[in-house]
């Protein structure tokens, strides 16, 4: 029987080789399987996608909200965050052996967003059109860019 010497620097290698090979079986996965993975929070709620930007004097905010209705959805708006809750519905119950594919999440939804910046709640709109809700909320005074000019001498 022969010996063979430890190497702590094989093992960090393969470790590495593991890593890689984990990270790449993930990557591989569809979007819709990824999206449905990051979809959920620990506590098993869905948690609706967004994209929030900068509209200079207003902060806009989208949320994907598709086949629900708009008397499902609850807003808070404070100065620094953004509550969106509510809940996707089954229209009918069906029995799990009834299904070949069910990828649709049922069920409690709800996200909590800092907001970048200090807002007026009280002049926020909101829209909701094709599963998409758009939330236009002004900026306070305070918090809108201010323009300097320079004068040259």
């Amino acid at each position: 029987m022969s010996t063979v010497k430890w190497s702590p620097l094989r093992e960090l290698e393969e470790m590495r080789r593991d890593m890689d090979r984990l990270f790449e079986e993930f990557l591989s996965l569809s979007p819709r399987r990824r999206r449905g993975l990051a979809g959920r929070a620990e506590s098993g709620m869905i948690v609706p996608n967004i994209e929030m930007y900068d509209a200079r004097n207003e902060i806009v905010v989208k949320a994907e909200l598709p086949g629900i209705n708009k008397e499902d959805i609850d807003l808070t708006i404070t100065k620094d965050s953004l509550i969106l809750k509510g809940e996707f519905k089954r229209e009918e119950e069906r029995k799990e052996e009834e299904y070949f594919i069910n990828e649709r999440n049922y069920g409690p939804f709800s996200r909590t967003v800092s907001l970048p910046v200090e807002v007026d709640s009280e002049k926020a709109r909101a829209t909701f059109k094709n599963g998409i809700l758009e939330l236009v909320i002004p900026k306070r005074e305070e918090a809108k860019p201010k323009e300097i000019k320079i004068q040259v001498a």
